[in-house]
C-alpha cells in the first residue's frame, strides 16, 4: 500500500532512543510521507530540524491551544521564519482545546486567528486541532465559525488554497460538523480511535464522508489503534486506520491507502522526492 502519516510528534522524547528504527519500519509498510506538526516554537524547530535532515519529512509549524496561556504575537515572527523553508507544509497544529484547561479560551481565539491570518499571508494549509470538553460539541462548532468567518474575509485572497485550507486533525465531531468543514474547503483527519470497539459514533461519520476529503493519521505516539491501543504509537500503524476505513467503507484498503495519499499530496503540495 502507498500510504501516507499527515500527523505524527516524531520529535518526542518517545521516539528518542529509535527513531531511525521507527522511520524504517514505516517506510516498509509503505508510508511515503510523514507530516510532523509542532505544538510550539521549540518543538516548531525541532519538526524543521527532523525535515530537513529526512527528505520524506515534512513540517508544520505553530502553536497548540495547550502551549498558548503565555501567547505573544512576537511569536509569529520566528513561525514566519521558518515557514519560508520548503520543508514547511503547513502551519499548525493550532486551533481550540476545552477539554484540557491549560490556556483560557479567549486566548487561544487569539492565538488561533493570529496564526490563521499567518496562514493566509504565507498561503500555507492549516492543521486544526479542535477537542470538545466532555458531553459538548463546542470547541468544533467554536472552530467552524470562526473559519467561516475568517474565510468570508480572507478566503479570497489566497486562491491556490481553494478546496485545500487545511485539515481537522484527529476529528471527533459529527457528520454535520463535517460536511461544513469540507464545504469550506478542509479535509477530515481520521486517527486511531476509529478502529476501536467503543466508537460508533465516529465509525458511521466516516462511513457517511466521501473517501477524497480524508486523511488518516497516527497521532503518534499517541492514540495508537486497536489492537495495539494503549501502547506507543508510531507511523507504521497507518495502515490499520487504513484497513479500518476499509472495512467500514466496503473498499480494498490499497484504494484507501491510494486515495488519501493522494489527498494529503493535494492539500500539503509535498515536494517531488528523487
Amino acid at each position: 500500500m502507498r500510504l501516507t502519516d499527515t500527523h505524527c510528534h516524531l520529535y518526542f522524547d518517545s521516539f528518542s532512543d529509535d527513531l531511525q528504527a521507527v522511520l524504517e519500519r514505516a517506510r516498509r509498510a509503505g508510508v511515503e510521507r510523514f507530516l510532523v506538526p509542532a505544538i510550539d516554537l521549540e518543538t516548531s524547530r525541532a519538526a524543521l530540524s527532523l525535515a530537513q535532515a529526512e527528505k520524506d519529512v515534512f513540517a508544520a509549524v505553530g502553536v497548540h491551544p495547550n502551549d498558548a496561556a503565555a501567547w505573544e504575537d512576537a511569536w509569529l515572527e520566528p513561525l514566519r521564519e521558518m515557514s519560508a523553508r520548503p520543508e514547511v507544509a503547513a502551519v499548525g497544529e493550532i486551533g481550540l482545546d476545552y477539554y484540557r484547561d491549560y490556556t483560557p479560551p479567549a486566548i487561544q481565539r487569539r492565538a488561533f486567528l493570529r496564526q490563521l491570518e499567518l496562514a493566509a499571508d504565507l498561503g500555507l494549509p492549516v492543521v486544526i486541532h479542535s477537542r470538545n470538553a466532555r458531553g459538548s460539541a463546542q470547541a468544533v462548532d467554536d472552530i467552524l465559525d470562526l473559519l467561516r468567518d475568517f474565510l468570508a474575509r480572507r478566503g479570497a485572497d489566497v486562491p491556490a488554497l481553494e478546496g485545500r485550507r487545511g485539515v481537522l486533525h484527529s476529528f471527533s465531531g459529527s457528520a454535520a460538523q463535517a460536511q461544513r468543514a469540507i464545504e469550506m474547503g478542509f479535509y477530515i483527519g481520521i486517527t486511531g480511535p476509529v478502529t476501536f470497539k467503543n466508537a460508533p459514533d465516529l465509525q458511521s461519520v466516516v462511513r457517511l464522508l466521501p473517501l477524497e476529503r480524508l486523511l488518516i493519521e497516527t497521532d503518534a505516539p499517541f492514540l495508537s489503534p486497536h489492537p495495539l491501543r494503549g501502547r506507543r504509537n508510531e507511523p507504521e500503524r497507518v495502515r490499520l486506520i487504513a484497513e479500518k476505513i476499509a472495512e467500514l467503507k466496503g473498499l480494498p484498503p490499497e484504494t484507501v491507502a491510494e486515495t488519501t495519499t493522494r489527498n494529503a499530496a493535494r492539500l500539503f503540495q509535498w515536494s517531488v522526492l528523487d
